[in-house]
């Protein structure tokens, strides 16, 4: 078995962590890298951390619109998957990389694995849900985290394309792999947090990326606003494009000054050390509302909407978007009494694995 695996940002690295090992031990394994996160706090410190092998082939594909750094992307993989002739590619998630490995796939005519396939928010303005989707109806098979992602597919008729022979498949969360072996270690490093100048269990720990709230500067003013304005103290691990952003608007010395901590982007264990000792968790990130379920830190959303469905209606997760009452509200509602298993059990990668040997 011959599988090429595309690979673009921080929680790709993640999940391929619990399915690459496992694939090499049993076939065999191209690892390319888009290059769509190219900073090492970003990118080359996860594959160190995590054990992944070196990417086979680094694309340098970063920056542009979504547009065009998905049409670069497209016509880098092209040559790559005619003369590698894999058996499958594999794609995580709902990037640009994704969307591009998976429609270069089906244009040289490869089956399309996704690993957390059927994920949905309804919100077709978020560059992510675009790109989830349309990587799902390319897909031959879908893995999905949970059954309301496998409920989501079924209503939008994926499985049921007369020209192939599609299956979908309830795996659990790849990522559920990795946290299960990872968090316990990094709850344990209380020297990370206190280098953050914080004192476990006595801070917020923020996250934001998402173009809809970072891109536009009157949505950027308003994050500041509730960055600034939740009681702290506020960790914020602030991402590259984020920080430009802040710059470009004059807001970076404001949140400075408003008493957040801005960080740099952290590697995969001083982040995961971080949540974990965490009050709460402030994100517009979906990977990081999973792995603050995950760790048992409740989590407010920074969008209106979110494809974790499941860690809102179980009192986990609150969706605020960027109204700072709503943060407060939401941030003062005590802990949920419990905590079901929403995502399996650790033993998606090997179900993946399981799956594509089947499929053969």
């Amino acid at each position: 078995m011959r599988v090429l695996t595309v690979l673009g940002n921080r929680p790709q690295f993640i999940k391929a962590a619990a399915v690459s090992p496992l694939l090499r031990e049993q076939g065999e394994e191209l690892l390319v890298h888009t290059g769509q996160h190219h900073d090492d706090t970003l990118s080359a410190i996860f594959f160190r951390e995590l054990g992944l092998p070196a990417p086979d082939v680094e694309l340098g594909v970063a920056g542009g619109s979504n547009t065009s750094q998905t049409a670069r992307m497209l016509s880098a993989l092209e040559p790559v998957i005619a003369e590698a002739e894999p058996d499958w590619v594999l794609v995580y998630g709902d990037t640009n990389s994704t969307l591009a490995g998976a429609l270069a796939a089906a244009g040289h005519g490869v089956p399309v694995a996704h690993v957390e396939a059927g994920m949905r928010s309804y919100d077709r303005s978020m560059p992510e849900e675009r790109n989830r989707v349309l990587t799902d109806h390319l897909s031959t098979l879908l893995f999905c985290s949970s059954q309301t992602a496998a409920a989501n597919l079924a209503r939008e008729g994926v499985g049921q394309r007369a020209d192939a022979d599609v299956t979908v498949s309830v795996v659990g969360d790849v990522m559920v792999d990795v946290a299960l072996r990872v968090q316990p270690l990094a709850r344990g490093r209380e020297d990370l947090v206190c280098a953050q100048g914080v004192e476990p269990g006595g801070y917020l720990l923020a996250t934001a990326h998402r173009a809809g709230n970072v891109d536009d500067r009157g949505r950027l003013g308003a994050l500041v606003d509730l960055l600034i304005g939740v009681p702290g103290p506020v960790v914020l691990a602030l991402h590259p494009r984020t920080r430009a952003r802040l710059h470009a608007a004059g807001l970076l010395a404001r949140l400075e000054r408003g008493g957040v901590h801005v960080s740099q982007p952290l590697g995969y264990l001083e982040l995961t050390a971080l949540l974990c000792n965490a009050r709460a968790v402030l994100t517009d990130s979906g990977g990081l509302q999973k792995e603050a379920y995950l760790a048992g830190v409740p989590c407010v959303t920074l969008r209106p909407s979110t494809e974790w469905t499941e860690t809102v209606q179980v009192g986990w997760n609150t969706l605020v978007d960027l109204d700072l009452e709503a943060a407060r509200a939401a941030l003062a509602r005590p802990v949920p009494a419990e905590r079901p298993e929403l995502y399996g059990d650790g033993e998606a990668g090997r179900r993946v694995l399981a799956a594509l040997q089947r499929a053969m």
